[in-house]
Order: C-alpha cells, then structure tokens, then sequence
C-alpha cells in the first residue's frame, strides 16, 4: 500500500498551482484511489496568493483540508514562508529557486531546489514551472504510476488546447530529470 499524499501546492495566482493540484488529484483518481483538490484563493486574480490542499489515499478522506502536509511544492517566498514550518517531519519540499533563493533551516525534511520557472523558459515552456515541480514530486514520492499522472495530465488538459499535452509531458520529464 502506497504512502497517503496530503499536499499543498502554493504561490501567486497564474503560476499554475491549482491546475497542477488538480493533474495530482486526477492522477490518484486514474489509479481508483480516494482523493480531494481544496483550492484558495486571495482575493486578485493574477498575483495574489494561491494554494491548493490535494489528499490522495487508499482510505476515506476525512478533511480535504491539509494542515500538516507530508509534501509542498512552493513557488513563491511568502508561500514557502507560510508553509514550511507545517510539514510533516519526514516530509518531502519542492521549492522553485528561480523564486525563491531562501534555504530552510530544517533538517527532518527532505527539500529540493529545482529552479523551475527558469527552467521553463531555458526549455520554451514558459509558464510551465508547476508541471516541472510536479514531476520532480512524482520522481521523489512516486505518489501515483507513471501512467495514471500521463492520464490525469490529459484529463486536465482542455480539448481546446491538445497542443499543451506535448508540452506537459516536456515538463514532466525535465521535472523527473531534475
């Protein structure tokens, strides 16, 4: 039985966090696992503060609400502020250090510092940071099989947009690189 994922993905609005929560849910749902995406929200649109809980289980859910993570994918420094002291001792942190140049101090987690926002560009995905985030995620919790996070990417994905799949899947691996 594979470890629950409670997961909080968070930073500015328009980084992509809810919608890369949302291919984690999707992913554990593929798998016919029990899961929740949580999203909030400050109150702009663009640039405000965004987050998402997401639970991926093989039990019943009891609060989609995340308040002691055992992974975060921070993209922001508020947001890395905000939420560091809250995971899990044994926990997983994937910071994106194009954002964020700040190290924790602690030492009962295991954190990465992927600079993803500059890796997209570099790779011309631009906007694409939170997939790369994610797939470096994937690589270090396994939370889901390889094939149910394709498949939860193309759920995700809108049939107005089939060219995106391509590049999330670009993402993803650049991400399991890392």
């Amino acid at each position: 039985m594979r470890e629950d994922l409670n997961l909080i993905l968070a930073g500015f609005g328009g980084q992509g966090l809810l919608f890369a929560g949302k291919v984690a849910a999707y992913a554990g749902l593929m798998e016919g696992r029990e899961i929740s995406w949580l999203p909030s929200y400050g109150p702009e649109m663009r640039g405000g503060t965004a987050n998402c809980s997401v639970c991926v289980s093989d039990k019943a859910i009891g609060s989609p609400l995340v308040l002691s993570p055992n992974a975060l994918i921070a993209m922001n420094l508020p947001s890395f502020d905000k939420f560091i002291d809250t995971v899990k001792p044994g926990g997983t942190v994937i910071v994106d250090s194009s954002m964020i140049s700040k190290k924790t101090q602690r030492n009962d987690i295991t954190v990465y510092y992927v600079p993803a926002t500059k890796m997209a560009e570099d790779n011309d995905i631009k906007g694409l940071g939170n997939i790369i985030l994610l797939g470096k995620l994937f690589k270090e919790m396994g939370f889901c099989s390889a094939e149910a996070l394709d498949a939860g990417l193309k759920k995700c994905i809108p049939a107005s947009k089939p060219q995106m799949l391509e590049f999330n899947r670009k993402a993803l691996k650049l991400g399991m690189d890392a």
